[in-house]
């Protein structure tokens, strides 16, 4: 169960940034819901640039989980994630309006301590 928990954590965090993208940046753009701008720039460039931290960093994961499965044994590399996490939350609370980033940033957060404390009870 925990191989598990640990490929749908980063699995979880992967697909979410793609959606994020494929919503908050090309939805917007082909439907022309901002006028163009400065601030237009900011805000395709913010979520352009979360979106694509998230799967970059899923899928080096997943990677990662895939070449050694008990990855999340190893208190150095649990560090990695989690810093990750906080970060992701700090993001979206600080220049999001909108819930859905910080609604999948938590669900990150609550996945991955349960992967962490899954892998730590299979010891």
């Amino acid at each position: 169960m925990a191989r598990y928990l640990t490929f749908g954590t980063f699995g979880w965090l992967t697909l979410t940034g793609t959606l994020h993208f494929a919503i908050d940046v090309v939805s917007q753009y082909w439907r022309g819901m901002h006028a163009h701008g400065p601030e237009t720039t900011l805000h395709y460039g913010r979520h352009s640039a979360f979106a694509f931290g998230q799967v970059m960093f899923g899928l080096m994961c997943l990677w990662a989980a895939r070449r050694q499965l008990d990855l999340l044994q190893d208190p150095a590399i649990v560090v990695l994630p989690t810093a990750g996490a906080a970060a992701w939350l700090t993001l979206t609370f600080a220049t999001m309006e909108s819930w859905e980033p910080k609604l999948n940033a938590g669900v990150f957060v609550a996945l991955l301590a349960a992967a962490v404390a899954a892998e730590h009870s299979r010891a």
